[in-house]
């Protein structure tokens, strides 16, 4: 899912090997702690739908009688998530161009506002945050979950991998975002001035060989071909055949038959 941002830059952009990713997600492994709160008839936003895979899955959770928003700041990408979400046969969702700093619905609108991987990406993450707690109802919860970069972890040792997490990084904090979101969750949560914030974490694996191709070919094309490679070209942060390098970096992993990679997500459930 893309992250609507202000004068932030979406660092990873909109390329295929990017859209490519996103639309692997669903609610099951990208939204689970948020299942249990879902209900038919419910009003739910969700922030940075992206492709709209986890969009089509909220929205077949709260219907019949219910109906979804799903906001991102790219048209094209909303236009893809909506012939997606016409291809699963639902007719409850409405895509709309917004920004999360300010999105143009009544003050308690929604029962539930979603947003997945999204604040690690704005520049506002607190004034996000409020702007969601604004448009939930008083007996609603609002649900974010951000990675947190610096828990990636692989095996086995890739010099490759290593320089490609330092520069995106350090990428992506020059973009204006926080790569490290997970951890940050309940702080902002907390500054945002919820009520009550319920705090949970679930990882991502990498580890069979289906798994690391598909993981590793994406990263390998990611870091050559995406606004992450566009970025550190132009801001001189690394040169084409660097990133080559850390291509062949990610293709020499997803080849490696003990290959393991892992991350931690963080989680709030959040009320108003």
């Amino acid at each position: 899912m893309t992250g609507p941002q202000s004068d932030a830059v979406y660092t990873h952009g909109h390329q295929e090997p990017v859209l490519r990713s996103h639309r692997s997600r669903t609610a099951a492994d990208s939204a689970a702690y948020l299942l249990p709160r879902l209900r038919p008839g419910q009003a739910l936003l969700d922030v940075g739908c992206g492709p709209g895979t986890i969009t089509a899955d909220l929205a077949e959770l709260v219907g019949p009688g219910g109906r979804v928003v799903a906001v991102d700041t790219s048209a094209e990408v909303l236009e893809q998530a909506a012939r997606y979400v016409a291809g699963r046969g639902l007719s409850n969702v409405v895509f709309e161009v917004a920004d999360v700093h300010g999105l143009p619905y009544a003050d308690g609108e929604f029962d539930v506002v979603h947003a997945h991987q999204v604040l690690q990406h704005v520049t506002g993450p607190v004034a996000a945050l409020r702007e969601m707690r604004r448009v939930v109802a008083e007996d609603g919860v609002v649900a974010a979950r951000d990675v947190d970069y610096a828990t990636m972890t692989w095996y086995p040792e890739a010099p490759g991998l290593d320089r490609w997490l330092a520069l995106y990084r350090r990428i992506a904090r020059a973009n204006g975002g926080e790569p490290d979101a997970g951890r940050r969750l309940l702080s902002w949560a907390r500054q945002a001035g919820f009520s009550e914030v319920t705090v949970s974490s679930s990882s991502w694996t990498y580890a069979t060989p289906e798994q690391r191709e598909w993981w590793g070919g994406l990263w390998a094309d990611r870091i050559v071909s995406s606004g992450i490679a566009a970025t550190a070209v132009a801001e001189g942060y690394a040169d084409p055949a660097e990133l080559e390098r850390i291509a062949a970096g990610w293709r020499d992993w997803a080849a490696a038959g003990d290959g393991w990679f892992a991350m931690l997500h963080g989680e709030v459930l959040a009320r108003p």
